[in-house]
């Protein structure tokens, strides 16, 4: 399975521009830093999901009432 399978489509995506961003000229520790940053940015993305899971199982249980 290629990786860019599950890449958004639109060539100005976000997503898309960071997959596709040439690594060779970073350093070590901006590499480190770039790492740091998206793992961060993983963790607001699980929490917004987590957010949004609750919400709409709170919404269903109020309606299947």
């Amino acid at each position: 399975m290629d990786s860019e399978e599950n890449l958004p489509l639109r060539r100005d995506d976000p997503l898309t521009m960071l997959a596709r961003q040439d690594l060779d000229p970073l350093s070590v520790a901006e590499l480190d830093a770039r790492i740091a940053a998206l793992e961060a940015e993983i963790g607001r993305i699980r929490r917004h999901r987590d957010t949004a899971v609750n919400h709409r199982a709170s919404a269903d249980a109020l309606f299947k009432r």
